[in-house]
């Protein structure tokens, strides 16, 4: 793994584009090559890996990731940094650049169409703080063959995502993602490593897909209870679900069908008891991802 990029490289490559890191799209550069190599080997990929790296910005662990996977898709929301990452792979990672392709897109907005050919199986990226969790939900729904993945988001964040039931900062995210995969915390990286330099701690959280805990209710009708449990956190879930349910007394009836104590608060909910809510009660509204 050579040719990566430290803040010399990082500074150059900035100026000679004419680019400033902007807070609008939550760029935040990695200038540290210790860094990226600590991603990607906690990443776990094998040859036969096909990564997924959204936000490669001036591409400090695209570099890192391009030697040991079998081809990288690089999805960059800012035309400058799209454009100049083909060559900046050329000039750094030799005949290894021949594995990037680079995608000018919203990842937001990317399909399986997309990215096919060949299709990614394990996403690594340093997400921007504004859209981590609105970009691995889409992606873990979206490609069906995203097996694995390493993220390094905001450390708050991160503690959300891995939060289990009972935690202080347990909610929708935790319970989202725990939907598609079973997922943990992997270290916590500092501002330091960044430029410009964040006010935040980061962290990497590392997941494996799983099955989904029933199969017998669509994603988006549990989603819809998930987000109603945690619209009004102080509330029991009798009230909470009651918009949901259509109704206070729908909404008991639903959840002790499931197992679960109407006086009970969604925090305390495994995504099996929310999957159990939702099938209980097959005439409740559904709810986008």
């Amino acid at each position: 793994m050579t040719g990566l990029l430290g803040p010399a490289e990082i500074r150059e490559l900035a100026a000679r584009l004419g680019v400033a890191p902007t807070k609008r799209l939550g760029q935040n550069f990695v200038h540290d090559p210790n860094t990226v190599r600590r991603i990607v080997t906690a990443a776990g990929l094998t040859p036969d890996d096909v990564a997924l790296e959204v936000g490669p910005g001036l591409g400090s662990l695209t570099l890192a990731l391009l030697p040991v996977a079998a081809h990288v898709h690089a999805v960059e929301i800012d035309p400058t940094l799209a454009g100049a990452l083909p060559e900046t792979a050329a000039r750094h990672a030799g005949p290894d650049a021949a594995r990037l392709t680079v995608h000018h897109a919203d990842a937001l907005r990317v399909r399986a169409a997309d990215l096919a050919d060949p299709a990614p199986t394990a996403l690594v990226a340093n997400l921007p703080y504004n859209v981590a969790v609105p970009v691995v939900l889409h992606l873990l729904a979206e490609l069906p063959d995203l097996r694995h993945g390493l993220v390094m988001v905001q450390k708050e964040v991160a503690d959300r995502l891995v939060a289990g039931p009972g935690s202080k900062v347990y909610g929708v995210p935790s319970v989202k993602l725990a939907w598609y995969a079973r997922a943990r915390a992997a270290g916590k990286v500092p501002p330091n490593v960044f430029w410009p330099v964040p006010n935040v701690d980061s962290g990497l959280v590392a997941f494996a897909r799983r099955e989904p805990p029933r199969d017998d209710v669509p994603r988006e009708r549990v989603f819809a209870v998930v987000d109603a449990a945690f619209a009004q956190r102080r509330k029991t879930l009798r009230a909470a679900l009651a918009g949901w349910a259509g109704g206070a007394d729908r909404a008991a009836a639903a959840l002790a069908a499931a197992g679960v104590d109407p006086g009970a608060r969604g925090e305390s909910l495994t995504v099996e008891q929310f999957a159990a809510i939702a099938a209980s009660a097959p005439s409740a509204p559904s709810a986008a991802q």
